[in-house]
């Protein structure tokens, strides 16, 4: 199997994970967060939404630099409801289908520089940062996200197995 065709498959099955998680985000709470040191709500459920699309710069840059010293950094997309953050979370992921479909194995082989302030922060294969720096990453902060719905009552959806709210009566 080439590694495009693997991420691909990967991809296709956590957007569905990711779109049952944004779908409970609660709206008019974007500020709210459980703890002084917490991201808020909105930002975590934007990066959530959107992490996906990072594979577009992984294959087409040869680097980003996240803050650089003269300038402003990554922008994150902001949302006001939660259909504005389903749709920045199809969006994204479309174009990382499309940007997989439109490279090779022999493209993802190539490194890919992640820096800060110009600093390199980690230079690996751009088929190791998809894999780390997407979708496990995305598997850390969906997890994440699934917290802070139940610290705020919202249902929390069944994605690798039941939750206390889904998928219980499979096994009842």
């Amino acid at each position: 199997m080439k590694l495009t065709e693997l991420f691909i498959a990967d991809l296709e099955r956590d957007a569905e994970a990711t779109r049952h998680v944004l779908e409970r985000v609660p709206e008019g709470r974007n500020d709210w967060k459980p703890h002084e040191k917490s991201m808020e709500l909105g930002h975590l459920a934007v990066l959530v939404g959107t992490m996906v699309g990072w594979v577009e710069f992984m294959v087409n840059t040869d680097e980003l630099d996240i803050a650089p010293k003269d300038g402003p950094g990554y922008q994150q997309p902001t949302f006001e409801s939660r259909a504005q953050l389903l749709q920045l979370h199809e969006e994204a992921y479309q174009r990382a289908i499309a940007t997989l479909k439109n490279t090779t194995d022999a493209h993802l082989e190539k490194p890919w520089k992640f820096m800060a302030r110009g600093h390199v922060i980690n230079e690996l294969s751009r088929h190791v940062n998809i894999r780390d720096g997407v979708i496990n990453h995305l598997a850390h902060h969906r997890g994440q996200l699934t917290v802070y719905l139940r610290l705020l009552s919202a249902s929390v959806p069944a994605i690798y197995g039941p939750s206390a709210d889904e998928g219980k009566e499979m096994f009842a």
